[in-house]
């Protein structure tokens, strides 16, 4: 298992070929050190939940970890995303344009997501634990990322 820290660019950059080979890089990692799942945490911009509902009913609906990795709560005030929108019918469209860039990317391979996001008002950010067992992963996103690790 390999902890994944956060993944920021300037916000001044916008060339993709930068997380391109940073994917790429992380590949090459993953294949040298027989690594089988990445884990840490995607963060939503903000701590208001209301404007991320539909991403947190589809996290609900289609993402939730299996039992055996869902993380417990122990943070002191977390919004219990699966409890709280069970009933909620996600709208695709606005779920995927409230998703965070990287939590998009961890999904399209596969990964998966904890039932509840942690409030950090000091960052001002919703952090859902998200992790990615690496046999999830489609053989053509893996070679496309092995690619850019050469």
């Amino acid at each position: 298992m390999v902890e994944i820290g956060r993944f920021c660019l300037h916000p001044e950059w916008h060339d993709p070929d930068i997380v391109r080979l940073a994917w790429g890089a992380l590949a090459r990692h993953v294949d040298d050190n027989k690594v089988g799942m990445l884990f840490g945490c995607s963060s939503f911009h903000g701590t208001e939940v209301e404007s991320y509902e539909d991403a947190f009913a589809m996290l609900r609906e289609r993402h939730l970890a299996p039992k055996r990795w869902l993380p417990r709560v122990k943070a002191p005030q977390v919004f219990r995303f699966a409890r709280a929108l069970r009933f909620r019918k996600p709208d695709p469209k606005r779920a995927m344009a409230a998703m965070p860039p990287l939590l998009r990317s961890y999904l399209l391979m596969g990964g998966w997501v904890s039932d509840h996001a942690v409030v950090d008002r000091q960052m001002n950010t919703l952090h859902v634990f998200t992790g990615l067992e690496i046999s999830a992963i489609p053989p053509g996103r893996a070679s496309l990322m092995r690619a850019a690790g050469l």
